[in-house]
């Protein structure tokens, strides 16, 4: 099974910005632990500070991969484009947060991809992805 996880704006910056809500491990070397718990799967992974960019790639993985794991960082709660695009593609999408978004400001409440992706996880640091990743298993 082919898995996409795919990160939108500042995630690059993992291990290094507000390590009090994201913790200090870079995405790379997490990537690395995933990669070695879940052999079964082909995980790939591409991060875009770019709206744009993130649609682009959702599409393109409808037709490479079976499951996409989405974190659109702040475009959650801004990009109706990205949800469209969820809506749009038919390869299953869960979306995952590291932070817990409910105990955030009122504005990261709101989600514009949750109702078309398969299920949601949040507030478990890191470990959502893998979370995500037992879902696919």
């Amino acid at each position: 099974m082919k898995i996409l996880i795919l990160n939108g704006p500042s995630l690059n910056l993992l291990g290094q910005r507000e390590t009090e809500l994201y913790g200090k491990l870079s995405f790379d070397d997490y990537m690395d632990e995933l990669k070695k718990e879940f052999p079964e799967f082909e995980i790939s992974c591409y991060q875009s500070n770019i709206e744009g960019e993130i649609i682009n790639k959702l599409q393109e993985a409808n037709l490479e991969f079976n499951a996409i794991i989405l974190n659109a960082g702040a475009y959650t709660h801004t990009s109706v484009a990205i949800g469209d695009a969820i809506k749009a593609i038919d390869t299953p999408v869960v979306e995952v947060h590291i932070s817990n978004i409910m105990a955030r400001e009122d504005y990261r409440h709101v989600s514009y991809i949750s109702a078309d992706c398969v299920g949601t996880i949040i507030g478990f640091g890191m470990q959502s992805y893998r979370l995500a990743l037992l879902h696919f298993a």
